[in-house]
């Protein structure tokens, strides 16, 4: 089977895309965060390369925005090296402990019992951040360890002032903060939310990250800072043991690769569904010319190509160190024809009338982004998070870690729904060690003319939003229209299209529910980063998602 997809890519990509020029005009860094963005590009300045600035953006959101990813949680980090000119895709997704099962939410009689999941350091899987960090720097970047978290640590050890989204973050969280007395000693000086513009200073981390940059992975997951872990962690009813920190490791792998009417698609690979359910998505779509039809039946023809898609993610998908899946099969153009045979024209598809899938898995929307390109060519897409807004809201003491809550993107027990709907089966059932399936979809996209970077937070719509912005890089969109196009949203279960304002006309939606579509309208939603290079200009555009407070550099 893998010889032949490889075949399949040798045959799509032959001509795909033009020599690109050697270097770009300027370096590009887009992040959720105006403090992270500066990061990137003072280390950029200081003679890094795109990986030393997605080391110093990355570290710094732990700092800035822990709400969303930290040093207790994890991710995936695209990167293309511009020479020798090859993708590398860096899981540092995390793990599970080893003393973890598969019932291990559930109460005696086998009910999920609320919250387990969700909550403290039974929530917490192994973190893998900092072992990425560390990987990226000492394989890829120019510059010292010491040189890329610097930035982080001054903002940790010297402070910066609590915007409104940080001190909403922490309004919307006090009484999982509240439980922790490290959490609530940082986040909530004299038991309170702190007010806007309050200075924000957090020593115990700064004195993590200066441990991280002076002995690498050992300074986390060996020596003292690991065993303060693991007894903080066991003693407040986790499972952690100091030989599940020991023996993490990130997983280099190579990056799914796959194509739409020219258009080469690189993206995540399982552990990440997003890869997947992407190409799948616009396979399908590749049977249509959608430049040919109303706005309407696009709409039509885009929504059934998630429901598609995102039903074999639920069905098929896991981590592939435990898991067999069909992937040259769910990647395969014929496979998605077959699939296009199904759709209607004038009718959507039910869900119900698919193949049943059994089980649920959540997966929150407070993730991070980071796009990053350097004036060699060198491209960075990662997307991270420690899953719900402070993961766990466990801070273990003197480390000013908040730890991930990761352990609930497992299914807990098939056939229960969870607050997104979304659906899986055993395939991501918990088991000692595996990696959790995720929805994010860090991507490149090169066509003759240029290449974007691009990806998103936003728990299981992430791909349909990475999809929307592909379609629109295709049409000729650059940075700004790719972060700013209105959004909507199928995955299968439940059968809801959920759509932002303007995502739709009146008259598309009087079309679409005549059509068989419930349609539900939701605030605004995604937090996109993105980068785009023209080879002709040579022009380098960014932008930040306007959703957000997010900034983007070009210099």
């Amino acid at each position: 089977m893998k010889r032949l997809a490889v075949f399949f890519t040798a045959l799509l990509f032959g001509a795909a895309a033009a020599a690109a020029p050697l270097k770009p005009s300027h370096n590009a860094v887009a992040s959720a965060q105006p403090f992270a963005t500066r990061a990137g590009m003072q280390v950029l300045q200081e003679g890094g390369n795109a990986f030393d600035a997605a080391v110093a953006v990355s570290a710094a959101l732990a700092v800035v925005e822990p709400y969303s990813s930290g040093l207790g949680g994890g991710g995936f980090w695209l990167l293309h090296v511009a020479k020798p000119d090859r993708n590398i895709f860096i899981d540092g997704r995390e793990y599970a402990p080893a003393a973890a099962t598969p019932t291990m939410y559930q109460d005696k009689q086998g009910n999920v019992i609320p919250g387990a999941s969700l909550n403290g350091p039974l929530s917490a899987a192994i973190p893998g951040e900092p072992a990425a960090l560390v990987y990226l720097n000492r394989k890829y970047g120019r510059l010292s360890l010491a040189q890329d978290l610097a930035p982080a640590i001054r903002l940790a050890r010297e402070g910066f002032p609590l915007d409104p989204l940080f001190h909403s973050m922490i309004a919307t969280r006090v009484n999982k903060l509240k439980r922790w007395p490290a959490a609530a000693a940082v986040f909530l000086p004299h038991g309170r939310v702190p007010p806007t513009g309050y200075l924000l200073k957090q020593p115990d981390l700064a004195r993590t990250l200066e441990l991280l940059a002076k002995q690498g992975d050992a300074g986390f997951y060996q020596g003292r800072l690991a065993k303060e872990m693991v007894d903080a962690v066991r003693a407040n009813g986790g499972i952690w043991s100091l030989a599940d920190l020991r023996d993490y490791r990130v997983k280099a792998r190579q990056p799914l690769v796959g194509e739409y009417h020219g258009m080469k698609i690189i993206s995540a690979p399982p552990s990440s569904s997003g890869g997947i359910v992407l190409i799948e998505a616009l396979n399908i779509l590749s049977g249509y010319d959608l430049a040919d039809d109303s706005g309407l039946m696009q709409k039509h023809l885009i929504i059934e190509a998630m429901r598609y898609a995102y039903r074999d993610r639920a069905d098929y998908l896991g981590d592939p160190d435990f898991v067999k899946m069909p992937i040259a099969r769910l990647l395969s153009p014929y496979y998605a024809a077959g699939l296009r045979v199904s759709i209607l024209p004038d009718q959507a598809t039910p869900s119900r009338d698919l193949a049943p899938v059994t089980a649920m898995a959540p997966e929150s929307r407070h993730t991070t982004h980071i796009s990053i390109l350097d004036k060699e060519g060198n491209r960075v897409a990662a997307t991270f998070t420690v899953n719900f807004r402070f993961g766990s809201g466990f801070m273990p003491p003197h480390t000013g870690v908040i730890l991930n809550d990761e352990m609930d993107d497992f299914v807990s027990k098939p056939g229960v729904p969870n607050g997104f709907g979304l659906v899986g089966n055993a395939a991501n059932a918990i088991a000692p060690h595996k990696r959790p399936l995720s929805s994010m979809t860090p991507t490149f996209l090169e066509t003759r003319h240029g290449l974007a970077i691009l990806g998103t937070p936003g728990g299981s719509r992430i791909i349909s939003m990475v999809l929307l912005g592909a379609l629109d890089y295709f049409n000729g969109g650059d940075a700004k229209s790719i972060v700013s196009i209105p959004r909507y949203h199928m995955q299968y279960l439940p059968d809801v299209v959920f759509y932002e304002p303007g995502a739709f006309t009146p008259d598309e939606i009087t079309g679409l529910v005549k059509m068989g579509y419930t349609l539900r309208q939701v605030h605004p939603y995604g937090n996109m980063q993105a980068i785009t290079w023209d080879y002709k200009t040579g022009k380098v555009t960014a932008a930040s998602d306007p959703r957000d407070i997010g900034t983007a550099e070009v210099r």
